[in-house]
Order: structure tokens, then sequence, then C-alpha cells
């Protein structure tokens, strides 16, 4: 399979009652062939990284033009990553909610097609475009926090247990998930990021019986919210780059191991504050809605002035 994948740049995919050709598979699991594809173009990309690092101009250059591979098993038609089968043909026909088995595990993992769709966290501005353009990545976006779950709770949680924590085919509850509210601010429109943040927090990490919506695998979900509380979140791991949400507290100070003070501050944060209206960098205005880990590291200040509406023109260059 490392060899066919080598070869093609995808892992095939079985079609249905093709008998299982890998050993290490085994039980109920199933070998996620688009889940794999997408981790693995992910992980040749932080190859490249590190090859760079080294000074590999060689390798870097050889992992980065396979960490496109993602486009591979991408399918113009629907928008979705789509499995193909060794032939290179897309498996027909197909659900993007329910194909896939118990936990989607023939094709994804855990989450459906609808979350692995945004699972390009290394290249988001080249799945913007494969989507065709700002426009058609934010009606896809909305489209997925809006779209009913196609079943009962019951039949739905019995075919994705893990898939829980719903907002539409959105799931808060599971790592592939957590980067997606940010996506917006790649797309021109920062102020949805920051509802969908402020909402999510609100919905899902409540401070009582609701506690954490699903498997706390690690961490991941905490890490999530202690990120999002403060109001930055690292999309791409590896890539020293924070994008920016909503901050949830008036004024949070973050320690750094070299002995600087990073404060983030949010004058006239309420619950119905939750848009940013303005930013200040040191003192200096700041109209981005990322921020990188150089600039937090050498301490400072970043204050947000927040409303209730949205400023449609705060955070739109990058």
């Amino acid at each position: 399979m490392d060899q066919f994948y080598k070869d093609h740049g995808y892992i095939p995919s079985l079609k249905e009652g093709e008998e299982e050709t890998i050993p290490e598979v085994h039980g109920f699991e199933r070998r996620q062939p688009v889940a794999v594809t997408l981790g693995t173009s992910f992980d040749e990309w932080c190859l490249s990284q590190i090859a760079s690092e080294l000074g590999n101009a060689i390798d870097a250059e050889y992992f980065n033009k396979r960490s496109f591979n993602y486009r591979n098993i991408y399918n113009k038609e629907t928008g979705f990553f789509h499995p193909k089968d060794k032939e290179g043909n897309f498996i027909e026909p197909f659900n993007y909610e329910f194909s896939g088995g118990m936990g989607a595990r023939g094709f994804y993992g855990e989450n459906n097609g609808w979350v692995y769709r945004w699972d390009v966290q290394h290249n988001i501005p080249d799945l913007i475009q494969l989507m065709g353009g700002n426009e058609n990545f934010v009606n896809n976006l909305n489209a997925m926090f809006s779209k009913p779950l196609g079943r009962s709770k019951y039949a739905f949680y019995a075919m994705l247990p893990d898939h829980t924590g719903n907002v539409g085919q959105f799931s808060m509850a599971n790592e592939p998930s957590l980067h997606i509210p940010y996506l917006y601010n790649f797309a021109g429109q920062p102020w949805k990021t920051q509802k969908r943040i402020s909402v999510l927090l609100d919905q899902w990490f409540r401070n009582d019986l609701m506690g954490v919506p699903g498997d706390e695998d690690g961490g991941g979900m905490s890490s999530f919210v202690v990120f999002s509380c403060m109001g930055i979140y690292p999309v791409t791991p590896g890539n020293p780059v924070y994008s920016i949400g909503s901050p949830q507290f008036s004024e949070v100070v973050i320690k750094l191991e070299n002995g600087n003070e990073f404060k983030i501050i949010a004058n006239n944060r309420t619950v119905d504050n939750k848009y940013i209206q303005s930013a200040r960098l040191n003192g200096k205005e700041y109209n981005k809605c990322q921020i990188t880990h150089n600039i937090i590291s050498k301490g400072g200040v970043l204050e947000f002035e927040m409303g209730d509406k949205p400023n449609y023109l705060w955070g739109v260059e990058n």
C-alpha cells in the first residue's frame, strides 16, 4: 500500500463487498483511505518544512510537491474529497453523510465527508481555489453548519458515534473539525469566525452538565477551548501563525518561556459584544486576522475593541 501511495499519490478505496488486503487492518477497523491520504499530504508538508530548515532544498522540494496529493482525490463535480478505487475511478454511488459504514471508516475516519472536506490545514489558499474562490468556499462552510443530520439522532449516532457536538454536519467533538470555524478568516469574512467561535464555546463548553461534547483525546478539545478563549488558534500545526477569533475574556496574560509577557485585551467584551471593531498591537493599528508566534514571543499588547455588530472591514487583510 505504501508503494501504491508513492506511485499514485492516494490510498485506494475498496468497493462494496471487496476484501481487505492490508494485513494491519483488521477487526472493525477499515483502511480509511481519504483520511489517510489527506493526513499523509499534511505529513509530507511537515517533512518539507523540516528539510527546508535543515537546508536540504532537494528533499524540501520533493516533499512539498507531494504535499499537494490531496488534489488527487478532490472531486471537482461535488467539491468534496471523494474515495477512488485502485483504477483511479471515484467510488459511486456515494453519500457524503453516510457512506463508509461504522464511523465512516470505509472511506474517512470517525467523521463523514463533510468534516474531511476541510482537512487541508497546510494549504488553505489552494483549497479555496479548488472550491472556486472565496465566495464558494464560504458558501460551502455555511452549508456544512446548516445541513441537517439527514437521519434521526439515534440513527445518525448509531453509525457515527464520535461525530457529536453537531451544528449541522459540523462536529465540535472531534479533532479533524477543530480548525474549521477559523477558516472564514482565510476567505475574507473574519466576522463569521468571530460569531461562530463565540457560539460554539457557549453552546458546547458551558460550565454545567454539558461539559465536553465528545471524546477528549489527548487534550485536543481543551486546547481548542483555551486557545479560543484567549482569542487565537494555531490552524496549521507546524506553521507558527495563529488565527484570530473572538477573545472571551477582557484580559489574558501569556507568560512566555523566555520571560516575556504577551497581553490580550478585549475592551467592552460581553456576551453580545463578540465582534472585533478594531485592534492595536503595541499601540499601533492592527488590521490582520492572523498573528505570528514571533510577534507574540517578543512580548507586548494586542488590544481589541469589541462590539455587538460585525465590522466588515476589520481583518480582511492578511
